[in-house]
């Protein structure tokens, strides 16, 4: 893939030496006896569940990146989206057409879709309750107990869809005494409106065994893009969320915990560039740079999101191998409508509306326990249902009526209705001191029933404008009705070897398993919504791990294959505007390597660095990916997207005593990704990005105050949640371009927390 701009690599370098040189001037005297600070919080080991238990981060042999409330408030970390480049070989971005809509990919194997019936390859679990869709994930990470990345195949104890790895977010219960905090922000970027925060949390015993806790979030955004259009600031959203915890410990062996959360979300739609697209055709009427932050968009749109999440579980300890059984329920609603600007022009040649209701309910049941102070046993089942109702509209070529109405209307969607159940069990088992070997199996078993209109067989034109929807009614004519199911095994073999109690080398060998399905956004007549076929993949992992006194050292190298791959064909369309094939197109082979560490250079100087690389290749193709009409090398030489070959980063946390007032961090952080192909023909990419964050924080000594400054994307560099191709010509209206929707530039903010107790 060439590059498009000629970057000056040692711009970000030069920044980064500038902002940490003065935490590099403080002299030895000022160290503590006691770390404090950023650097403390970043220095303490993360309590993980990885393996549906307890255990450090560094006793695992996965490879995580994990953090704790301490840490995510130390890094100023507020979605997911904030750890987009900054992790060995994760990207855990918005798609940008759907706001809340996760993109995730990590070693290389991710999804390019907002189709809601399409299966993640990265599992977000929250409170140990899968996310079935991809929609509405990407939230907050106030009030986080905990958030923990898993890189590889987790299927054999998290099940499908979890063949990239796992991304395990914990919300704090209430702890052993009253707490409560309030924090509030602002931020404004060069560009765009003000964008605030207001949040706040109480929690702790209510007598000797109930325990509760209250969580507010509010965020109100004016903006952090402009329409060159209209003039407004546009990417603006409102959202509110409320939790409630109640925790119950009615004898020494019993927890319960129950949680509720309510979210809200009301903002603007999709702000998407169209600028030249990879096959050179520049947009009509308005053709962007793609190194600006321009856009002009005729449609601002909007999006409207609510959901509820229940969860109850209920830990029992037993006296069979002292341990524990837990009981999860899980309950989640989404509601979600919406339209965006697909053309990503200021005329109406393609908009398109779209409407979204999931229900989903799960169920885990699993035991733990040890045995003969050897044997370690993970076993349960779970159970899963998702019913869904999609709509999508395409109102095109409203142009041509003088923005009355659309020219032409297609409608399509349907009813998708998935169950599915699992069994799993993990044994790991010390042979002796140095030496514990692993071996786990996972069976599961899918069910899913579609009822789907295919856009193109519901076609209208104006005035004779049709009115069918699937989730407010009247539904769409039924053109497609199916059924199928799935099963198998997902075993894992492993052993670790302990070379003393702060070092370990590991290996694994594990099968995972991405669902079969269909596609609800059909729009090719001459081509079936389904079913494809599941995806197999493969994982070889070697790692090592150690906990030293100067800090942590972690490194894994991987050969993943993967057999029947799952991909979103996202082609160009003149009748459409664009066609979305869902196929099991190659087999492919990802090598690669990965290091993360944290190093003390000083008793308050701390050092932050990961590197990952990826080398990702097709074996044998079986679609004509990139649309030339054959089948032959030329496909097997496209790269695979989402895979950057080459990510990176390096941060300092720096610690300095402020006499009787308190003391003060600073940090700095400066983050790489390589380029990438989006689209599987090549001609959709997204280009390489530096990431500088930087920012300074005030603590008071009585822990009651934080006062912070900090900036995000100080590079102001520009880079996109998609690069979507569009069609030369619509309905012989000339259109070209892409719908590349833009991500934030440069940000400041500032940052007041206060702790009542």
């Amino acid at each position: 893939m060439s590059k498009q701009r000629n970057k000056n690599a040692m711009r970000p370098l030069a920044i980064a030496v500038a902002l940490a040189s003065g935490a590099l001037m403080s002299t030895p005297t000022l160290a503590q006896e006691t770390r404090r600070g950023g650097s403390a919080a970043l220095l303490e080991e993360v309590v993980v569940t990885a393996r549906k238990r307890e255990e450090g981060a560094q006793e695992v042999p996965l490879s995580v990146t994990a953090f704790n409330e301490d840490q995510i408030n130390a890094l100023k970390v507020r979605d997911l989206n904030d750890l987009t480049v900054g992790m060995p070989n994760v990207s855990l971005e918005d798609i940008g057409t759907s706001r809340g809509t996760a993109n995730f990919s990590i070693r290389g194997i991710g999804i390019n879709s907002s189709i809601p019936s399409i299966d993640p390859t990265v599992g977000v679990f929250v409170n140990n309750i899968f996310m079935g869709t991809n929609q509405g994930i990407i939230f907050d990470m106030f009030d986080v107990e905990s958030l923990e990345v898993l890189r590889g195949p987790q299927g054999t104890l998290f099940g499908r869809n979890v063949t990239g790895g796992a991304v395990l977010v914990n919300t704090k219960k209430p702890g052993d005494e009253l707490e409560a905090s309030f924090r509030t922000a602002v931020e404004t970027g060069d560009i765009g409106g003000v964008n605030t925060y207001v949040m706040g949390a109480i929690g702790g015993p209510i007598t000797d065994t109930f325990g509760a806790r209250l969580t507010l979030f509010y965020n109100d955004d004016e903006g952090q893009l402009e329409n060159d259009f209209t003039g407004n600031d546009v990417l603006g959203i409102e959202q509110q969320m409320a939790r409630a915890t109640l925790t119950w410990q009615p004898t020494d062996d019993t927890d319960i915990t129950f949680r509720y959360e309510y979210q809200d979300m009301d903002g603007d739609g999709p702000a998407a560039q169209s600028h030249t697209n990879g096959s050179g055709v520049p947009g009509t009427p308005v053709n962007n740079d793609r190194d600006e932050f321009d856009l002009s968009i005729d449609e601002e749109g909007f999006q409207e999101t609510e959901t509820n999440l229940i969860s109850l579980q209920i830990d029992q300890g037993v006296a069979f191998g002292d341990g524990t059984v837990t009981a999860i329920f899980g309950y989640r609603d989404l509601e979600q409508v919406g339209t965006g600007d697909i053309d990503a022009q200021p005329i109406w040649a393609f908009h398109a509306p779209a409407w979204l209701e999931t229900e989903q309910t799960t169920f885990e049941l699993r035991y733990n326990g040890l045995f003969a102070d050897k044997w370690n046993v993970t076993a349960g089942a779970f159970y899963y249902e998702n019913d869904m109702k999609y709509h999508e509209r395409r109102d095109l070529l409203g142009v041509l009526t003088g923005n009355v109405a659309p020219a032409l209307r297609q409608d399509g969607g349907g009813f998708h209705d998935t169950e599915a159940f699992t069994l799993f069990t993990q044994v790991d088992y010390d042979l002796n001191d140095q030496w514990t070997l692993t071996a786990g199996v996972n069976y599961s078993s899918e069910e899913k029933d579609v009822q789907i209109a295919s856009l193109d067989a519901n076609v209208s034109t104006f005035p004779n404008l049709t009115e069918c929807n699937f989730v407010e009614g009247p539904a769409c004519p039924i053109d497609f009705d199916d059924d199928e199911s799935w099963d198998n095994w997902a075993p894992k073999l492993g052993a670790t070897y302990n070379i003393d109690d702060r070092r370990r080398i590991y290996g694994s060998w594990q099968l995972g398993y991405r669902s079969g399905g269909y596609n609800l956004r059909n729009t090719d007549p001459n081509e079936s919504p389904g079913p494809f076929d599941e995806e197999e993949v493969q994982n070889f992992e070697i790692g090592y791990k150690s906990t030293n006194d100067w800090g942590r050292l972690n490194v894994a190298v991987f050969y993943t294959e993967i057999e029947d791959q799952q991909r979103e064909i996202n082609l160009p369309s003149a009748t459409s505007g664009v066609v979305q094939l869902i196929r099991n197109t190659a087999d492919t082979t990802i090598f690669g390597a990965e290091f993360d560490a944290t190093i003390s250079l000083t008793e308050n100087l701390l050092l932050l660095a990961s590197m990952g690389y990826i080398d990702a290749e097709y074996d044998e193709v079986r679609f004509d990916i990139n649309n030339d009409g054959v089948v032959d090398g030329a496909d097997e030489d496209l790269d695979i997207p989402r895979a950057p070959e080459l990510t990176w980063s390096l941060g300092l946390t720096h610690d300095l005593e402020l006499g009787n007032w308190g003391y003060m961090t600073s940090r700095v952080s400066w983050s790489y990704r390589d380029d990438f192909a989006y689209t599987d023909d090549n001609r959709g990419f997204v280009e390489e990005v530096d990431i500088v964050d930087a920012g300074i924080d005030f603590y008071s000594n009585d822990g009651h105050w934080v006062f912070s400054l900090y900036g995000r994307n100080l590079l102001d560099e520009v880079f996109f949640g998609n690069d979507t191709q569009l069609p030369d010509d619509l309905g012989g209206f000339p259109l070209g371009g892409t719908f590349a929707p833009v991500m934030p530039g440069v940000r400041y903010g500032a940052e007041v927390t206060y702790n009542f107790f």
